[in-house]
């Protein structure tokens, strides 16, 4: 491929076992607490059952640095940001000093066994977003001293949206560090649809509702007017709803625009101004539509691998687009990613 490929999310399954391992006092070596997950279940779906009874295609690959380098090489992609899977169900735990020691035996797992292997290996970190004073402590240590491109903001199962004003000290730390806090979902928990019995329906509106939910919390509080130079990420969720959600704020701030005193402008003004990036699927239909709404200077690309194994065919068949320009593509295979992660600076 000529274009430089950067993935945006790329997953690792992280394991108890080896997380286990980077554990700090008085946890550490204490076996009994195998007992249970270290992150909880994110909902009721044991999404690889559903998988082998659907007989569609899973790479699960060896928990080690190796395999994603393979990958790279053999998928022709330049560098990768791997984020974890079931830590992405962190915002479930109820114990915030437990929440602070499994982020924290996390993210010194990924630097010591990843970024140090490889650097095109990069990581963004797991926050305790159950003590957000510890969250910024945990994003300052993880970029400063475990050369780590961020840290992720997963919402689900926490009880505050991410526009609450309780999120602040962590956005002043981000905005500070001058690091970027992607948004990932993953969990359908608590979404508004828990009556749901099939994966097939869950799947459908889980990353885009959180997403939707949480993107409208940060813009109508103000959040990207109190930090203005705070960049985020909608990950995983697609783009196709985004015009949709910017003609929706616009509507309901054009009614109501006295409920959102701190805005300086129109709701779908911030989302295109450049603080948010937004993932998109290479294959949407609706992808050129997003481009000229919030311009292609932000949508990034992402693998997902190995949640989604097809990644070269994937990325052919984009190139082979007719419906958008050759800039918009380099910047969504490449310049965008490189940008929002500050790599390479």
């Amino acid at each position: 491929m000529a274009t430089r490929v950067v993935d945006t999310d790329g997953h690792i399954f992280e394991r108890d076992e080896i997380i286990f391992e980077y554990l700090e006092p008085p946890y550490r070596g204490r076996k009994e607490l195998f007992a249970y997950p270290f992150f909880p279940p994110p909902d009721g779906f044991h999404r690889m059952a559903r998988r082998i009874v659907d007989k569609r295609p899973f790479v699960i690959a060896p928990d080690d640095p190796k395999t994603w380098a393979k990958v790279l090489d053999r998928e022709g992609i330049d560098r990768t940001v791997i984020y974890p899977t079931a830590g992405l169900g962190v915002g479930f735990i109820q114990d915030a000093e437990w929440a602070v020691v499994a982020c924290r035996a996390y993210n010194n797992m990924m630097a010591d066994r990843y970024i140090k292997f490889d650097s095109r290996l990069g990581a963004v970190a797991l926050l305790p977003i159950q003590d957000i004073k510890e969250s910024a402590k945990e994003l300052h240590r993880a970029v400063k001293d475990l050369k780590m491109h961020g840290g992720i903001l997963a919402p689900a199962g926490f009880d505050k949206p991410l526009g609450d004003t309780y999120f602040d000290p962590l956005y002043s730390e981000a905005q500070s560090l001058g690091c970027p806090l992607p948004i990932h979902g993953a969990p359908s928990k608590g979404l508004g649809f828990d009556f749901f019995r099939t994966l097939i329906e869950v799947r459908t509106l889980s990353h885009p509702f959180l997403q939707m939910i949480h993107l409208t919390s940060i813009v109508l509080e103000g959040v990207l007017e109190r930090f203005p130079k705070l960049k985020i990420a909608s990950l995983e969720a697609g783009c196709q709803w985004i015009p949709f959600l910017m003609d929706r704020l616009d509507m309901e701030y054009g009614n109501r625009s006295p409920q959102a005193p701190l805005l300086k402008m129109k709701p779908s003004e911030y989302m295109s101004g450049g603080q948010i990036y937004y993932h998109a699927e290479l294959w949407e239909k609706m992808l050129p539509d997003a481009i000229e709404r919030v311009g292609e200077d932000q949508i990034l690309y992402a693998t997902d691998y190995p949640h989604e194994p097809d990644l070269a065919s994937a990325i052919r068949k984009f190139e082979a687009r007719k419906d958008l320009s050759a800039s918009a593509k380099r910047k969504i295979l490449s310049d965008n990613g490189t940008r929002f992660y500050k790599m390479g600076t």
